[in-house]
Parts: C-alpha cells; structure tokens; sequence
C-alpha cells in the first residue's frame, strides 16, 4: 500500500471520524446545557475548518495532487501528533 492510499485511510476511517465524533459530543453537551460556551463555540469552529482542510486534502488525493513523500510527511504529522497529546478527544495538539 503506498503512503497516499495508507494517508487516505487515516483520514477517511480514523482522524474524520474522529473529529465528527467529538463534534456530535460538543454538540450534545450544548443540547444539554441549552447554552454554548464561548470555549464550545470556539472549539466547533476549529473543529469544522480542520474537517475542512482534511478534506481539501482528500481531494487532493483524488486529484492526484499528493505524492508518496509528501504523503508521508502528512502521515507522520498526524501519527507524532495523535502520540503527543492523548489527553485530547481527537488525538491532535492544540497548536495556540
């Protein structure tokens, strides 16, 4: 399997997910709550655009746009940052 397909499959069945998972959490807390914190509110937006330049990245993928090296680079990024801080629901730093 080569680093863009193994690069797709983190993304599509593990880091996605995972964001969409914790999303639905933050939302359900607010549903709870009846109010959204200013933290909840914040998180929710880096969340979405997150999502959203992991999918940019996916359609890169599809366009043919990534190759194996870069792949890797983006594949061990994510790995060194899920190990880094797994204290966070997602398993990415919170990069402030």
């Amino acid at each position: 399997m080569s680093n863009v397909e193994k690069l797709e499959e983190l993304l599509t069945k593990s880091v996605i997910p995972d964001i969409e998972e914790r999303l639905d959490e933050i939302f359900e807390e607010i549903a709870d709550n009846k109010d959204a914190s200013e933290d909840a509110k914040e998180e929710i937006e880096e969340l979405r655009d997150f999502k959203a330049d992991l999918q940019d990245v996916l359609e890169d993928i599809k366009a043919g746009d990534i190759d194996d090296e870069e792949a890797k680079e983006l594949i061990d990024d994510i790995t060194e940052a899920q190990k880094g801080d797994e204290e966070d629901d997602f398993g990415f730093k919170d990069e402030d």
